[in-house]
Formats: C-alpha cells, sequence, structure tokens
C-alpha cells in the first residue's frame, strides 16, 4: 500500500529535512505543489484534502487555516507548529512519553509535534513523575543551549548576515513566559510551570536541556541509582532513546551541543554525585533531527503503520 504525503511548507528548514527523510522510500508517495501554486488556497486544498497524511511546516495561524481547509473526515495531520499542542482533539507526538502513549498515537487523526526543547525535557522528567520519585508540586528548573536555526529563517539569518553573528551565547525567554512552556507542564504533570532559562549559541544545530535536582531534599532522598534505574526502564528497547550507563557518564568530563549530530536520536545522560545527594540531568538532540524533522517522521510511520524509524537517521 502507498501512502499519499503532503507537506504543506516544504520548503521551510523542517520541511526540507522532512522531504530529505522521506525520499526514497517506494511505500511513500510525496505530493509537491509547485511554486506558483505554493501559495494558491485552492491548490493547497485540493492536496490537504488527497492526501492521506498531512504534514503541516507552517506558522501557527497558517497551521490552523490549513487544519480548517480540510473537509473530509479521513485525511490525518502532523502539525508541526505550536498551534495545537495543547489544544484539545490532538494527541502529543512523542511517542515515548509515557505507556500505551505509542498506541494512541497510532489511533490519532490529528498529532501535534512535539517543540524541541519538550522533547529534551520530557524525556528527562516525565519517567521520574510518573514513577513519584519526582513530586509533582516540586519547583524544577531546565536550561540549556540550541542552535540558531531553531529559530527559523529570521534566526537563521540574523547569525550568517553580512554583519556576522549577533554573539556566541544569548539567553532568552527573560519574560518567563515562553511558548513552550504550557506543553512542558501538561505533559510532564508537573502541578507548576517549570522554570525555563533557554540560550541560543552561535552553532547552526543541536542542541542541550538540562534538569538539575537536588534529590537530599526531594521527599525519600532518591539516589542517583534511583533516578537512573527510572530513566533506563522507561527507555527500554528503544531504538531513538539511549540512556547512558552511569558509568559511561561519571568518566565524561565534557558534553558537547553536537553529542548526537544531525540525527533523530535522542541520547540522556545521569550525572550525579551520591555524596552531595545533586544530579544533572541532560538531555542531547539534534534541534532539527528528534526537535522536528525526525520526530515529524517517527510519527508519520506510526500513523501509516510502517516501522517507526524508516527513514530516521540512527
Amino acid at each position: 500500500m502507498t501512502h499519499n504525503i503532503f507537506i504543506d511548507g516544504g520548503v521551510g528548514t523542517t520541511g526540507l529535512e522532512i522531504v530529505e527523510r522521506l525520499s526514497g522510500r517506494p511505500e511513500l508517495s510525496v505530493m509537491t505543489l509547485d511554486e506558483d501554486r505554493r501559495k494558491d488556497a485552492g491548490a493547497r486544498k485540493e492536496a490537504l484534502n488527497a492526501a492521506d497524511i498531512v504534514i503541516l511546516c507552517l506558522p501557527d495561524d497558517a497551521a490552523r487555516e490549513a487544519v480548517a481547509l480540510i473537509d473530509n473526515d479521513r485525511t490525518r495531520v502532523i502539525d508541526a507548529s505550536t498551534a495545537h499542542r495543547v489544544a484539545d482533539g490532538w494527541t502529543y507526538g512523542f511517542p515515548e512519553l509515557e505507556p500505551g502513549h505509542r498506541e494512541k498515537l497510532a489511533q490519532s487523526r490529528f498529532v501535534a509535534n512535539p517543540g524541541c526543547w519538550p522533547t529534551g525535557f520530557l524525556a528527562l522528567v516525565r519517567p521520574l513523575v510518573l514513577g513519584g520519585l519526582l513530586p509533582a508540586d516540586w519547583p524544577v528548573t531546565v536550561s540549556g543551549a540550541s542552535g540558531y536555526s531553531g529559530g527559523g529563517k529570521a534566526m537563521i539569518a540574523e547569525f550568517e548576515g553580512p554583519n556576522g553573528a549577533p554573539s556566541a551565547f544569548r539567553p532568552y525567554g527573560l519574560g518567563l513566559a515562553h511558548k513552550h512552556g504550557p506543553e512542558m507542564q501538561l505533559y510532564s504533570g508537573l502541578q507548576h510551570p517549570p522554570l525555563f532559562a533557554p540560550a541560543v549559541a552561535n552553532a547552526y544545530r543541536g542542541m542541550i536541556v538540562e534538569v538539575p535536582l537536588q534529590l537530599h531534599a526531594m521527599p525519600g532522598a532518591p539516589t542517583v541509582a534511583d533516578i537512573h534505574a527510572a530513566m533506563t526502564k522507561a527507555y527500554e528497547g528503544s531504538a531513538v532513546v539511549q540512556v547512558a550507563p552511569l558509568a559511561d557518564a561519571n568518566a565524561m568530563t565534557q558534553i558537547s551541543l553536537e553529542q548526537v549530530g544531525a540525527t533523530d536520536r535522542l541520547a540522556l545522560f545521569i550525572f550525579g554525585n551520591e555524596q552531595t545527594g545533586q544530579v544533572r540531568l541532560v538531555a542531547a538532540l539534534d534541534n532539527l533531527g528528534k526537535g522536528a524533522a525526525g520526530a515529524a517522521v517517527q510519527n508519520l510511520n506510526i500513523l501509516a503503520g510502517l516501522p517507526e524509524t524508516a527513514g530516521l537517521r540512527l
């Protein structure tokens, strides 16, 4: 069976990465619009309704408009924007979120692709909340840095413009009301929004997401080994998410923004000190891979009943 796929916004940064991952797959037929028809509402509506699965790589308002153009009850949608990530009727597209979520995704018609920051954050935090190691009312902080491609065309132009990069490392979201906050809180199961302290680095792609925890102050005083065991169990057998052995993490003296390269993998590390009762939980991913295009292709495979890792860069 051949699945007809339409990528609305396929010439943007994420869209082009998705197209690359879908090329050469005979089980998929990728529909395209000529340049002069890409902004034609009639042509887009025809393609949206002709597709079995649509992937939206659009700004939020345009994504909502695209969904409104679908007038059948058959076409399934994966939205890579932030428009529907906490919306009713949409399933969050992080297959690894919790037991049974992958099966829920497979039956869903509307899927909201996660943000890159929430992907790393939820991978680190959700298993601990589910396992009772991290209380739902605990004050959680998440920080890190991302490549500038995560800011889309405007930020790419800013960093690659004729005047050179504006900075080597720039914190942002200083108003503490970032658009990723609602999905981080909702899907982690936390009662309060995490304190989110993101930054952008002078690198095209890659990212590090970090959650520090004072284990000695937490109820039950979980150990570093407890945290690692919960994380390892949560992702056992995953081809996409890997948890580094404690011995390997303890032997590391540094970790880089480009830790996983231009892949669709998600690497998790627990750096801990049993004597001080402290841990630094770190997720390394490619903001354009598991943080965007790789996640969309993984979700497409699940919706279409195909091998989950088909087309992924692992």
